[in-house]
């Protein structure tokens, strides 16, 4: 998943090293990740730019969303995440292992929010132009557990059966809450090809797979309430680059059979990006896989009509937005 990214020379960054604002490392590695297949809890710094975004007001205080580090000080998230853009009830972890207080988080640091950009087309009835960005209050030092993650460019290919992995801390399934001490989920699932996911959900009024969304998923393994905002992720060579955003699934539950999850596609969005975090060096990587998408022949079970509210965002506060998490 690399191809083509935004590095900055061993000779800059050496000279850069004092300076937390210039901070550089390369894009997308992850050097404590050595997962191949399978598993659930995520070991410490597998992905290291995952990010825990908590909103605190007078009905919740706690984790709402994911998002990913994409530079020393700008985070990734759905634009469905921002309840608020008044940026004092928000709270951001990176290097965050465990959401449980009982357990000690000795990698991570919190940080507060600067300013919050939420992409002006974003259309909460349709679900489209799902992302926003969030400016950190100050830049974060990179380590082993914090570190960035690449960004799809445009062109990149993600065909059917590309094997990438989700991210986060929602439930396991419908209803079903992450248990203590809330470790990182991780879950492998295959790219689900846009011809056969807009087949899928052709018949869910007021909903449409367009060419800003990627579908991703299989039964009983996908992501669920909790885990919106958070990556999809797909490997090439050394480095993880971000395919999607987790935008939303189906109220019928999680990971069902049918229904792949809806994740906003990154390399729709790399202007947007670049335009607006200030001229931070994000690393952008051309994807490439193998295969096609071929057309996909509706199947005639699928012949029944389904409303909007069929759909569900996979956000964890309950009082203000539907409610998605790792189903493994």
């Amino acid at each position: 998943m690399e191809l083509s990214v935004i590095l900055i020379s061993f000779i800059a960054m050496m000279s850069m090293e004092g300076s937390n604002a210039q901070q550089t490392f390369d894009c997308g590695v992850a050097p404590l990740n050595t997962r191949i297949v399978g598993g659930t809890d995520a070991p410490a710094g597998n992905w290291p730019w995952q990010v825990s975004i908590h909103f605190k007001d007078n009905f919740n205080d706690g984790h709402i969303c994911g998002g990913t580090l994409i530079s020393n000080q700008w985070v990734m998230t759905a634009a469905h995440c921002i309840a608020s853009t008044n940026i004092s009830p928000w709270t951001l972890y990176l290097g965050r292992q465990n959401q449980s207080t009982s357990v000690a988080n000795p990698n991570e640091v919190k940080v507060g929010v600067q300013s919050i950009i939420v992409h002006p087309k974003y259309n909460d009835s349709l679900l489209n132009n799902d992302i926003s960005l969030m400016k950190l209050s100050q830049p974060v030092t990179f380590t082993s557990y914090i570190r960035p993650v690449c960004l799809a460019s445009n062109g990149s290919v993600f065909h059917k059966g590309t094997t990438c992995w989700a991210t986060g801390w929602g439930n396991i399934g419908k209803d079903q809450a992450l248990p203590g001490p809330q470790t990182l989920q991780e879950v492998e699932v295959p790219v689900v090809g846009s011809s056969q996911c807009s087949c899928q959900y052709k018949n869910v009024k007021g909903i449409t797979i367009t060419p800003q969304m990627i579908c991703a998923g299989r039964t009983s393994k996908g992501t669920c309430q909790g885990d919106s905002g958070g990556p999809i992720q797909c490997k090439t060579g050394s480095k993880w680059v971000q395919a999607g955003i987790t935008s939303f699934g189906t109220s019928l539950g999680c990971a069902i059979k049918d229904f792949p999850e809806v994740f906003s596609r990154v390399s729709e969005f790399n202007t947007w990006i670049a335009d607006n975090v200030e001229g931070a060096a994000i690393g952008f990587v051309t994807f490439t896989s193998n295969g096609t998408d071929d057309s996909f022949k509706c199947s005639a079970t699928l012949h029944f009509s389904l409303f909007s509210s069929f759909i569900i965002l996979f956000t964890a506060l309950i009082s203000n937005f539907l409610t998605h998490a790792l189903v493994t």
